[in-house]
Order: C-alpha cells, then sequence, then structure tokens
C-alpha cells in the first residue's frame, strides 16, 4: 500500500512540473537585412521551439539556422555557407525573462512586457533589450516580439562585393503561441 501511494504521489509531481512550461515547436522567426534599392533580403523560419515559464516569465527559444527560407534559393545557399556557416554554427538560442510578467493579469488585448536576455548566433552571445506584446488565446498563450541586431556583433562578415546591398542592421520579428 505505501508503494501505491508513493507511486502515485510521484506521478502527481510530475505531472505538476511538467505544467510549469509552456511550448511549441510552431514558433516563427522572420528576419530582413534588405537595403532600398536593391532585392529583398528576408528570411522565415517556422519551426523554431519556444517555450515560456509562466511562474517565472523566464523565456527560451531555440532555432536551427538552416530552417530559414528564403525566396531565392542562390541567397538560402549563401546565407548558410558563407554568412552564418550553419554547418559550424547550427543554431541560434535565446534565454531571458519577462520582468513584471504576470500570466493571471493577461487578456486578449496584447500588454507590452520588457525582456532582456541573451541571444547566442554565429558562436556569439549578445545582450537583448527589447519588448514582447503578450496575450491570452483560445490556443494558448501568443508572444510577439520585434528587435534589431548588428550582423557585426556575431562576427558575421558582409563581404565587400555586397556590402551595398546588404544591410549591417538585421530586423528581427518573433511569433509563437505556447500551450
Amino acid at each position: 500500500m505505501k508503494k501505491l501511494i508513493t507511486v502515485a504521489l510521484l506521478c502527481l509531481t510530475l505531472t505538476g512540473f511538467a505544467q510549469e512550461k509552456m511550448i511549441t515547436k510552431t514558433g516563427k522567426i522572420n528576419f530582413e537585412g534588405s537595403v532600398s534599392s536593391f532585392e529583398e533580403v528576408k528570411a522565415s523560419n517556422n519551426n523554431v521551439t519556444f517555450v515560456l515559464n509562466p511562474n517565472t516569465g523566464e523565456i527560451a527559444s531555440l532555432a536551427l539556422v538552416k530552417g530559414f527560407r528564403f525566396k531565392v534559393a542562390l541567397m538560402e545557399e549563401h546565407f548558410n555557407e558563407n554568412y552564418v556557416e550553419s554547418d559550424k554554427y547550427p543554431k541560434a538560442t535565446f534565454k531571458g525573462k519577462l520582468s513584471s510578467f504576470d500570466v493571471k493579469n493577461l487578456s486578449e488585448t496584447p500588454k507590452e512586457f520588457p525582456l532582456t536576455g541573451k541571444l547566442e548566433l554565429h558562436g556569439k552571445t549578445n545582450d537583448i533589450k527589447t519588448t514582447a506584446k503578450i496575450s491570452k488565446t483560445a490556443a494558448g498563450i501568443k508572444i510577439v516580439s520585434n528587435f534589431a541586431v548588428n550582423a557585426s556583433d556575431y562576427n558575421i562578415a558582409i563581404p565587400a562585393v555586397v556590402k551595398r546591398k546588404v544591410s549591417n542592421k538585421i530586423n528581427i520579428e518573433i511569433d509563437a503561441t505556447v500551450k
């Protein structure tokens, strides 16, 4: 009987811990490094893992670099081979925390929360400070954020031949619904 009670309590405890984190593997990241009057330099990755701990406001994401898709296949090839060296640096990660986050105060109307963390890309890690718009939806909790980084801050060199056509400033958009 003691073993049965112990096993039951263990199962309840594990179930409780499992519910602490909300996750999706279908989050989206778009980035753009276009320069006006030249061809669009833009890509999307729709298979990004996002995790939110609603109790602490901690957030994390993982994107496989080869998952970014461009309109032009040659751009995708150059991006993976020459810029981000995706065979050597296969993933980009973000770990951060939402300030003043309280899941109980969420509604269908998005609220802005300060978001600080560290973005690791191309073997370099840098601090990120931005805001995230977060709302409650029928599917879970929706997280949307926009920020910009400099390619040079991540040792991503833009060759002189295309320096006029590709911006050093990369605009990043994040959209995920965790459940």
